[in-house]
């Protein structure tokens, strides 16, 4: 009752600072759930296709969005020695929210950085060994940005400081055993 009545205080005395519920950005995906195993579909072993993406609630002065999917279980999640990036998209217009499964063709400004394959495409989880968690993050912006093929670190460089908001949905996967 009490953490009720402080939570219910601190809204009133700072609304400003509250973000409303539908002021959260938020990114689901309608293939799996927060913390759930990502479908073999959008897998290295079955078609590997991006997976349904979409979000809402993103601030009112947002000129752009990055989603970027890595992997910071590589090479295993027993002892990680680097994050995998699977998919950068930049650029992304303020008035899109989803991205379709397989999304091969993008808004005309929309870009694509270059994932841990060295390529401009999705690429699907494919851990070597163990559970692995893929971090799909998203980002919005007050910036498009000016850039051309980059890689994940370049992309953070550039967001610096025009980051408003992000959301994060993990989902997770291992390899199905071969039966020998």
């Amino acid at each position: 009752m009490l953490v009720g009545w402080l939570l219910g205080a601190a809204a009133c005395s700072s609304a400003a600072a509250t973000p409303r519920e539908e002021d959260v950005l938020r990114l689901t995906s309608s293939a799996f759930e927060p913390g759930q195993e990502i479908p073999a579909r959008y897998t290295c072993e079955g078609n590997d296709v991006s997976p349904p993406l979409s979000w809402e609630g993103a601030p009112a002065a947002t000129r752009s969005f990055v989603l970027i999917i890595a992997d910071r279980d590589a090479p295993d999640p027993a002892a990680p020695q680097r994050t995998w990036v699977h998919w950068i998209v930049y650029n992304l217009p303020s008035t899109m929210h989803e991205l379709a499964e397989g999304a091969r063709t993008l808004p005309p400004d929309a870009r694509q950085g270059l994932n841990d394959w060295k390529r401009t495409s999705y690429g699907g989880p494919c851990p070597p060994v163990g559970r692995h968690r893929y971090f799909h993050k998203l980002y919005a912006l007050d910036v498009p940005l000016l850039l051309d093929k980059p890689m994940k670190v370049e992309v953070e460089a550039a967001m610096e400081g025009h980051i408003l908001a992000h959301a994060e949905l993990i989902g997770t996967y291992q390899k199905k055993k071969r039966a020998d």
